[in-house]
């Protein structure tokens, strides 16, 4: 199974659940040329959701519920994916340690209930319709990174051409950029030229 919205964008999955997050991050347009908004119409939202719980249910051994979208939806999901978006952006002004609190989802809440599975473990589960079902999964996905510490690597490019999601792999958790040779070199190569013409200006 593929992740329809982040192999657009050439970015490996985040691990395990949270490559769900990852690819609800990346159903916007982005690149060169842009590509399309997965959640911009019914049909493109419901065959990006399809394929998203698909894989999901593969990473986790789970089964995922079938998820029947209607148009009211779509503004729900793109809602939450834009609150998502603007608490990773934060990290760009604010660093790693930006306060979340600041810029946390207040609109989305989503239910749960907790259940014993067959191994005796507290299993936390998403209930709900339509959006209401995703976007507690997703939820939940954020919860279980938090305490396992991989939120923090979840991360948008800081090139505000690009702003694809990405999951930072790098030992200290220091990448800023989706790609280096995309996004970063080209940057880099800007602020350069930028200090050059700016010494060259006050010279």
């Amino acid at each position: 199974m593929v992740w329809s919205a982040s192999t657009r964008y050439e970015v490996d999955p985040a691990p395990l659940g949270l490559a769900l997050v990852h690819d609800l991050l990346n159903t916007i347009p982005a690149g060169r040329p842009r590509a399309a908004d997965l959640l911009d119409g019914l049909g493109d939202a419901q065959a990006w959701v399809d394929q998203a719980l698909a894989c999901w249910a593969q990473e986790r051994g789970q089964a995922a519920a079938q998820v029947h979208l209607t148009e009211s939806d779509l503004e729900e999901l793109r809602g939450l994916r834009a609150e998502l978006r603007r608490l990773l952006a934060s990290r760009n002004d604010g660093g790693a340690d930006a306060d979340d609190q600041t810029v946390a989802p207040t609109v989305h809440v989503a239910a749960a209930a907790v259940r014993m599975d067959r191994k005796g473990r507290a299993v936390l589960e998403p209930r709900g319709q339509g959006w209401r079902y995703v976007a507690a999964l997703v939820l939940l996905e954020v919860f279980q990174a938090q305490q396992a510490d991989t939120w923090r690597r979840l991360k948008v490019c800081r090139n505000t051409r690009c702003t694809t999601a990405f999951f930072d792999r790098s030992r200290n958790n220091s990448g800023v950029w989706h790609s280096t040779k995309t996004c970063g070199n080209p940057e880099n190569l800007r602020a350069h030229r930028a200090r050059q013409r700016v010494r060259t200006t006050g010279s």
